[in-house]
């Protein structure tokens, strides 16, 4: 039996074609009932920014990628119990925590914020990672 089951497996080398990488990695790992998400970016998963220029914007698509990453490793929202979330500019703080806390409404995470010089690639204005749980008594569908 496998100790862990990876979501959205990549390699670096597509992810970020200006830079010599060729990493492998995935976007998300499931191991045991522990569900941990990779930072997300104001980018879809076929790689399209979503709000150039736009913090809010980019909280919102990487909202959007966090939901359909923990569906997939079958958990949702609703079970998230740490956050992660790196901004490039303190002034983002407030339209990026608006937007992330309307997807968090009632769910009370611990919450870490940090302002940082850069991040992967100079569009990028936030990013967020999430640790989430799934109760033994969940029932949601398995990993796909």
């Amino acid at each position: 039996m496998p100790t862990h089951t990876r979501i959205r497996m990549f390699n670096t080398k597509e992810t970020y074609p200006n830079q010599a990488l060729d990493n492998d990695l995935c976007q998300a790992v499931r191991a045991g009932n522990t569900v941990y998400v990779r930072g997300q970016v104001g980018t879809d998963f076929e790689g399209n920014l979503v709000g150039l220029g736009d913090p809010r914007a980019q909280a919102e698509q990487a909202m959007k990628n966090v939901k359909q990453l923990l569906e997939e490793a079958g958990s949702d929202l609703s079970h998230i119990v740490k956050t992660t979330t790196y901004i490039i500019d303190p002034r983002y703080r407030e339209p990026i925590y608006l937007e992330v806390g309307k997807w968090l409404k009632g769910v009370f995470p611990i919450s870490t914020g940090l302002v940082v010089s850069a991040l992967a690639q100079p569009q990028w204005l936030m990013e967020i990672d999430v640790i989430a749980v799934i109760p033994d008594d969940w029932n949601a569908k398995e990993p796909v």
